[in-house]
């Protein structure tokens, strides 16, 4: 048995593989996870939540270049390098962008950076300031890759940033959902009669309130916040599972094998977990992968509404609710950058859901 279920994975794998677009979703996907992980490591501002503000520069095209003067305070960070590593730098400098600067007497002059053409205020700060009196290697020219937010914020490093939200919440909501689903799915389906019954009554009345207004209605219980969103997206989700268990507990009960498994003796929770869920994987796999772009989107909608992840933290459908409206002001790019990002995610894993649900058809 385990001999031909080995080869069945190997040709479901080989199937796989042949699937141009399946095997370049999941490189995308793949890529992503691994810039959501080590974002910090990436994003060109390191700073926590990338939430360094510069309001002098707010707005700017991608591109954008300009001196950044950083001021250091002198307080000692005891941050340790993991903490850096995956939550960002507790930044204490004050950063200043300028337009120009000259030295006189140990005195610093900086001009700082004004927009449309204006000229920015003139001020001084002693040379003092500045470890061993070097100022020049506080000095430095920032590039902008992706232009500035409305905040003065580099861009690039919150769309960065924002990628861990909606790519974790899919691996939260969907290992919620296949707990729950499971469980109800596998009592349901085996069981049958009054578990059945309650179990279906309980599953048509979540279906029937609409996954937004659910969700809204979770988030509100649980409290605004960044693991509410995912647990509520979670116990969303876990429906669908529950019914596509049901369905095939219902049909796979019926088989020999667990006809013969009854027969040596053995326990309900063995039949269901050791001989039935095992054969019914295929199609868990496949539902999974559309639960996680449901969840992506779900997650954008919450945080567009105001419900989501909570600023400081970027959030990609957060990023669009802040500048949806300079779409109409001429800087669309700052609504459908991460637009872009969300339906680029959203599409992969609903191509290698695709490309799993061919690979795993027994018929073919």
């Amino acid at each position: 048995m385990s001999h031909k279920n080995n080869s069945l994975t190997r040709l479901a794998l080989q199937k796989f593989k042949k699937n141009f677009w399946g095997v370049f979703s999941l490189c995308i996907i793949i890529c992503i996870g691994i810039i959501s992980v080590f974002a910090y490591v990436f994003a060109p501002d390191a700073s926590k939540n990338a939430n360094q503000m510069h309001l002098s520069i707010h707005s700017k095209s991608p591109g954008f270049d300009v001196q950044m003067l950083t001021i250091p305070s002198g307080i000692e960070s005891n941050q340790n390098f993991f903490s850096k590593l995956f939550f960002g730098k507790n930044n204490t400098d004050t950063e200043i962008p300028i337009q120009s600067y000259e030295v006189n007497n140990n005195i610093l002059s900086y001009t700082e950076y004004a927009s449309d053409g204006l000229k920015g205020f003139e001020k001084q700060i002693d040379l003092s300031r500045f470890p061993n009196s070097n100022y020049k290697k506080y000095i430095e020219s920032r590039s902008f890759a992706f232009g500035t937010d409305k905040y003065g914020r580099d861009y690039l490093s919150r769309v960065l940033i924002g990628s861990r939200i909606s790519f974790f919440i899919g691996f939260v909501a969907v290992f919620i959902s296949l707990i729950v689903g499971l469980l109800f799915g596998s009592l349901a389906g085996y069981y049958g009669g009054k578990v059945d019954a309650f179990i279906m009554w309980i599953i048509n009345i979540t279906w029937s309130i609409p996954t937004l207004l659910l969700v809204i209605a979770i988030t509100l219980a649980l409290g605004k916040g960044f693991w509410q969103v995912f647990i509520a997206v979670g116990l969303t989700m876990w429906v669908e599972v529950a019914r596509v268990v049901r369905g095939q507990i219902i049909s796979a009960k019926e088989m020999q094998y667990v006809t013969a498994a009854r027969a040596l003796g053995y326990n309900d929770y063995r039949i269901i977990t050791k001989h039935i869920l095992p054969n019914i994987f295929g199609p868990l796999i496949v539902i999974s992968a559309a639960n996680f772009a449901a969840a992506i989107l779900i997650e954008s909608g919450l945080s567009f509404l105001g419900i989501g992840a909570q600023p400081p933290m970027a959030s990609w459908g957060a990023m669009i609710k802040d500048h949806y409206n300079y779409i109409i002001l001429g800087k669309p790019y700052l609504a459908l950058i991460p637009g872009l990002c969300i339906m680029l995610l959203v599409m992969a894993f609903m191509l290698v859901g695709n490309a799993l649900r061919d690979a795993l058809d027994v018929k073919t």
